[in-house]
């Protein structure tokens, strides 16, 4: 049985006049143009959405041959696509949301979604992931609706991809190489750049393929020197696999300097014993967004999937004057690929590193059970289990109230706030607060005035319960860790461990 899906369009849109129902809205909410008066104050100064804005894909402007076979290599260039995917287990109800976020994760490349296809099988099939006939059918589809990109909601395998292409007649790439091109376009460091390139070279490595002479053989090797043509030699493909290893080695040095960069700065805040919060979830549950709300950070916000991957680390504070960092990380998504996983390992660390981590979730998607178990299920691979989870239902503004109801219930850590209208900021922060590790040493010292730099390491790096100035000097009471009292320990009047 095949059905079909076809997710909504925005009818808004003047360049393009197509019916109802063809864009994939399903996953976000309604988009409203961004504004230094309006929502200057929650997202900040918006540094990047200039720059993002500036360069736009325009749909219809195909530069694909007819025949694929015609060139070796070919640049990602999504413009009108038909999504087709493989129902296996689950309800209904699980396949049409999976092709609706392959449909925003396409929107999000740049592609225009023209419809989406969902065939019910035990298991895709072998050679061209739908079976030959529907393939026939999806070829139909295909020069129906004037598409010039098959995208397959799962990773194909490099037989798969070669035979659904000679059948269709277009390119044909899977769910990973999208979401690779998702992190091309918006990575903008050094280190994500350098991320993205290492995975998108592992993805590519098994699936070099050639043409014509591209298969003909080099001169091959021997002791004679100028008559080296005993060896069978390497094929321009053996040739081209060699050279991707040693870039990939290359990539993983340079990828392990870069996070060297990244442990002395933890460990300069674990010597200053700052503690240290990850936001980590689903990809569009609103991760910048809260970052912003609670440190006005100017971090992109933009309603797209994986729309900021470089990690923002920002300075915050407590209600009781308490002083932690905040890192904003990548966002996740179903059966991420574990290309990425692996390239971006120095970057998830941030979430294994942290003391608290804030586990976003979109309280308005059709399935958010579904959104904490992806995220979850990366976070155990990175080995961030054992650090201490708070659930962030975010737009609460806009979710149903039963499911906010439902996942506060089974989620005991849990707390439903909107990054949007501010609702359940303070009471985020005050829990945040709560949950901190807190220094295990509490004292009274009486600080001379001469002493003025212990009083501003008591302020950042311990915990002031009072603060008295006195004739002496400034009477302190406070939590500090043990290295800061060793230090006040010469003026110390009461000491108390916890």
């Amino acid at each position: 049985m095949t059905s079909s899906s076809s997710p909504s369009q925005d009818a808004q849109s003047p360049a393009q006049n197509y019916p109802e129902g063809l864009r994939a809205d399903a996953l976000m909410e309604e988009d409203v143009a961004w504004s230094q008066e309006i929502d200057g104050d929650r997202d900040g100064d918006q540094f990047d959405r200039s720059e993002r804005a500036a360069l736009r894909r325009v749909a219809g402007l195909s530069t694909e041959l007819e025949d694929v076979t015609e060139v070796e290599y070919r640049q990602l260039r999504l413009e009108r696509v038909v999504l087709v995917g493989v129902w296996t287990t689950g309800s209904v109800r699980d396949a049409d949301n999976s092709l609706a976020e392959l449909a925003a994760l396409a929107e999000t490349a740049g592609a225009l979604v023209l419809d989406g296809v969902v065939q019910r099988r035990d298991k895709p099939d072998a050679a061209t992931y739908i079976g030959s006939g529907k393939a026939n059918e999806l070829r139909d589809i295909v020069i129906e609706t004037g598409a010039d990109t098959v995208i397959c909601d799962g990773e194909l395998s490099p037989g798969q991809l070669i035979h659904l292409e000679d059948v269709v007649k277009v390119k044909v790439i899977d769910r990973t190489a999208l979401i690779l091109d998702i992190f091309a376009q918006h990575a903008k460091s050094r280190e994500g750049k350098a991320q993205v390139a290492l995975a998108q070279m592992q993805y590519m490595l098994p699936r070099l393929r050639g043409w014509g002479q591209s298969l003909s053989r080099q001169m091959g090797g021997g002791s004679g020197g100028g008559l080296a043509t005993r060896g069978p030699g390497e094929t321009k493909i053996e040739t081209d696999r060699r050279r991707i290893r040693e870039k990939m080695a290359k990539m993983r040095r340079e990828i392990a300097d870069m996070k060297t960069g990244r442990d002395i700065k933890r460990q300069e805040r674990r010597r200053h014993k700052v503690p240290s919060v990850a936001i980590a979830g689903y990809t569009n549950a609103g991760k910048s967004s809260l970052l912003n709300r609670l440190t006005g950070a100017g971090v992109l916000v933009e309603n797209a999937l994986f729309a900021t991957l470089d990690p923002t680390v920002r300075r915050a504070e407590t209600p009781s004057g308490r002083l932690y960092t905040l890192v904003d990380t990548v966002g996740f998504v179903r059966h991420l690929p574990h290309h990425l996983v692996e390239a971006f390992r120095s970057t998830m660390e941030e979430v294994g590193d942290s003391d608290l981590i804030l586990h976003v979730v979109d309280g308005s998607h059709p399935d958010p059970e579904e959104q904490l178990a992806a995220v979850r299920e990366v976070v155990r691979d990175v080995g961030a289990t054992k650090v201490p989870e708070i659930v962030v239902i975010n737009k609460a503004d806009a979710a149903d109230p039963l499911v906010l109801q439902r996942l506060l219930r089974i989620e005991k850590r849990s707390i439903a706030v909107s990054a949007r209208t501010g609702q359940g900021i303070a009471e985020l922060l005050a829990l945040i607060d709560n949950e901190l590790p807190r220094p295990s040493v509490e004292i009274e010292a009486l600080v001379p005035y001469t002493q003025g730099q212990l009083v501003a390491r008591a302020h950042t790096e311990g915990e002031v319960i009072s603060e008295e100035h006195t004739a002496e000097g400034t009477l302190l009471k406070l939590r500090v860790h043990e290295e800061l009292a060793a230090d006040l320990a010469p003026y110390v009047a009461e000491p108390a461990l916890r």
